[in-house]
């Protein structure tokens, strides 16, 4: 039978206790509830009460948690729940780490930095290397911190453009029954590209640069034929490409420019028997110097942790050799 015992934190001060206990203790709720413990919070006091490796656990993430303010970390729910993934695993020194790269500052002041070590991984690759996949599930950032290094690359005069592309793929849709012209039926699968721009630059900081040629929102299609110089290139949902249409997109690469191509290889929306020209390149590419393939998995969502439960609940599924069945 474990021993049970208790432990008594006093935090440094009232802002800082309450930044930890969450709104309406919302953050001691789910401590209690993921390591089967009792705490109970006076002022700046924190009494921790279950077995000693439980309280343990708990008191190692209070400890991280207090860490994180201090570097001026916000602490969200995902944030709570990301660092008491690396207590458990005995790596919670590493997200001292995450505090330090402030990769842009987004229009509303906001600094962005990378929330997991996954995307910091990520991070430094963009930084190191000339061509970079991000491959891994939906939430994990793959695309928004693209965007956002491509955006610290073009005000740092890095680069002189910022190339947005996408295949114009999605879960069986044919442009030819949407409504419009042809950029009016491209448009709602560049959304999520311009949803993170504005984000970065502002609606009105985007159209002016985007009027001035500086930025460039297109489906994949258009990218054939050209030489893309002194440019930031971003290749979203990847996944959806065929081999020939991924080889084209790579060999576009022109001088100082850099690659970052995402994707998720569970969502391939390809016809039946298609081959996903991600997926080769990864097998073709992964030995090729100054080009790196960073794998994300459901740690490093970003989004409600839902998403992380019901990302490993298919993983499950199918290592059990079921198969989805419209």
């Amino acid at each position: 039978m474990a021993e049970m015992g208790q432990t008594l934190i006093e935090l440094k001060d009232t802002e800082q206790a309450q930044a930890i206990f969450g709104q309406y203790d919302c953050n001691i709720r789910t401590l209690e509830k993921e390591f089967g413990v009792s705490l109970i919070n006076r002022g700046t006091e924190l009494k921790i009460s279950g077995d000693d490796h439980s309280a343990a656990l708990a008191e190692k993430t209070v400890h991280a948690l207090a860490e994180m303010l201090e570097k001026g970390e916000m602490l969200t729910d995902q944030a709570v729940r990301y660092c008491i993934q690396m207590v458990r695993e005995g790596s919670e020194r590493e997200l001292g780490a995450l505090g330090e790269d402030c990769i842009c500052i987004t229009a509303k002041g906001r600094p962005l930095k990378p929330r997991t070590l996954g995307q910091k991984r990520y991070n430094d690759a963009i930084s190191k290397n000339t061509v970079v996949f991000g491959v891994g599930p939906a939430g994990t950032g793959k695309t928004y911190l693209a965007v956002a290094r491509a955006v610290r690359a073009f005000k740092d005069h890095e680069v002189s453009r910022i190339i947005l592309t996408r295949p114009a793929v999605e879960a069986g849709e044919k442009l030819g029954f949407l409504p419009g012209d042809l950029q009016t039926k491209v448009d709602p699968y560049l959304r999520p590209l311009y949803d993170a721009l504005f984000d970065m630059l502002g609606a009105e900081g985007f159209a002016r640069l985007q009027e001035r040629g500086s930025i460039e929102v297109a489906p994949l299609a258009y990218m054939r034929g050209r030489t893309l110089d002194d440019s930031f290139i971003i290749l979203d949902e990847a996944q959806n490409t065929s081999p020939e249409q991924m080889k084209m997109f790579l060999t576009r690469l022109g001088v100082g420019s850099k690659a970052v191509i995402t994707g998720d290889i569970t969502q391939i929306d390809l016809p039946p028997g298609r081959v996903s020209g991600l997926v080769q390149a990864i097998k073709i590419l992964k030995k090729i110097e100054d080009i790196e393939i960073c794998t994300f998995t459901e740690k490093d969502v970003v989004r409600h942790h839902l998403v992380q439960e019901i990302i490993k609940a298919y993983e499950k599924y199918h290592e059990e050799g079921k198969h989805y069945r419209p």
